[in-house]
């Protein structure tokens, strides 16, 4: 869907924003023009920002699992 109509941005474009390595709000701004017009995009683009910071970070904890070795 698109969040930010001025510059054509959609939420996909968001999200692989910060898939590709935008680590925050301020990235896919200034890396996307997103709510650089007239700025009323600006809450669903935040939205959508912590939804996929979110995710990422979940998934990253899914994966950071404690590890035991035996010595043999």
């Amino acid at each position: 869907m698109y969040v930010c109509l001025c510059e054509g941005v959609t939420d996909g474009q968001i999200r692989d924003a910060i898939y590709e390595g935008c680590c925050s709000y301020r990235d896919v701004r200034e890396t996307l023009g997103v709510a650089s017009q007239c700025g009323k995009c600006a809450c669903l683009a935040k939205q959508v920002v912590r939804e996929t910071l979110s995710e990422v970070q979940s998934s990253q904890d899914a994966l950071a699992y404690p590890t035991s070795f035996v010595a043999a």
